[in-house]
């Protein structure tokens, strides 16, 4: 009988994920059968120091989720972070090729390429050309673009990009690891799709997901991704501060940066403690904000996501210095069922399985998916049209 799975691998510096998803025929959400988790060795801020340690960890979590799901997992979709994943803003611009000047997706895909060859690319993998506006003889076109009549077409994309090491190394890890990479998704988007709602999108929103070493965020308007960009600094960098301030142990200092105070710890003394590394990271968030013209300007408001997120006073903080409604990410694709998968760190490794919704994967027999930037500029199109 064939059996419709996805697999996702989620690749963090604290915790390495593996989830085993199966499409059921007319089911748009997928049933979890397989959970493997494994502390993460080889990674520091989100990028590869050593690719036999990682490969190990990986192989732990894929042994656990082979074990619990009963698959034998051989192909998967890959969640890539890591402070050297950011997007860029470029403008392509194309002569409309069809005699009648209609504009085709053809026309679309040669803007986008534009686009992205207007950057300067070296050292960088492209993972994603996301279309953020359209211009048609110099007039903005809001809606489908295909069809349109004119002579010129202009694009302004997202161009999110990634170092080629980085990128070699993780696949590396993976591949070590005994598994073939069907696709690579920047984990912010991923993350997106489960931690943000389409009118959280449409409003305009932005996803903040504090890992253990780096925070990831994703901005989306009008449901169109307008920015994404990684920080290096991330939840270990608090309990790093409780532990200096405070004199005490690494694992002490993540319970009480939890919010498992004792009696001899002063209140105050680990409010200024925890305050000052938030600011550091919410003022990094505001000049970004302020960057795109942003800052202040999204109804939505903050979606918190990651280990970080648990952080005491992080939402008071939050609505308090970016002056913007916060709340921590959840998920209600489980319904009332008592799941560790409602833990938003296990989002992105979610959000990935979708991705098997689009090309659905039988069981032994995985088809490729994304070979190269061509077919990523063409899988994207209907997606992030205006």
């Amino acid at each position: 009988m064939t059996r419709n799975i996805s697999v996702a691998i989620d690749l963090g510096s604290e915790k390495v994920r593996v989830l085993v998803g199966e499409f059921e025929k007319g089911k748009e959400i997928p049933n979890i059968i397989g959970v493997g988790e494994a502390n993460s060795v080889g990674m520091r801020r989100g990028y590869v120091v050593s690719v036999k340690d990682a490969s190990m960890s990986l192989r732990k979590a894929i042994l656990k989720a082979e074990e619990s799901s009963g698959i034998k997992i051989r192909k998967a979709f890959l969640g890539i972070g890591g402070f050297t994943v950011k997007g860029e803003n470029s403008v392509g611009s194309v002569i409309v090729s069809k005699a009648d000047s209609e504009v085709t997706s053809l026309d679309i895909e040669k803007a986008l390429k534009e686009a992205t060859t207007n950057l300067n690319l070296a050292n960088k993998k492209v993972l994603l050309a996301s279309p953020i506006a359209y211009k048609l003889d110099g007039k903005e076109i809001f809606g489908r673009i295909e069809g349109n009549i004119g002579n010129k077409l202009e694009v302004r994309a997202l161009i999110i990009t990634v170092s080629n090491q980085h990128f070699e190394d993780l696949i590396a890890v993976v591949t070590n690891a005994g598994v073939e990479v069907i696709d690579v998704l920047p984990i912010h988007l991923s993350i997106s799709e489960i931690a943000l709602s389409k009118k959280q999108k449409v409003v305009g929103s932005m996803l903040v997901d504090i890992g253990s070493e780096t925070t990831k965020i994703a901005i989306y308007e009008n449901e169109i991704l307008i920015s994404l960009h990684t920080f290096s600094i991330g939840a270990n960098d608090i309990t790093n501060d409780i532990a200096l301030g405070l004199k005490t142990n690494l694992e002490e200092a993540e319970n009480i940066k939890l919010g498992n105070l004792n009696e001899n710890i002063s209140k105050k003394k680990l409010e200024e403690i925890i305050n000052a590394r938030l600011e550091d990271i919410f003022e990094l968030i505001e000049n970004h904000l302020k960057k795109i013209k942003r800052n202040e300007l999204l109804p939505g408001g903050i979606i918190f996501s990651g280990g970080g997120s648990s952080t005491i006073n992080l939402l008071e903080l939050s609505k308090n210095i970016l002056k913007l409604p916060s709340t921590l990410a959840k998920t209600e694709m489980f319904g009332n069922a008592k799941t560790k998968l409602k833990d938003n760190n296990y989002f992105g490794a979610l959000g990935l399985l979708f991705k098997g919704q689009e090309k659905v994967y039988e069981e032994g027999s995985f088809a490729s998916f994304f070979n190269d930037l061509k077919n990523t500029i063409k899988s994207n199109i209907k997606q992030f049209l205006p």
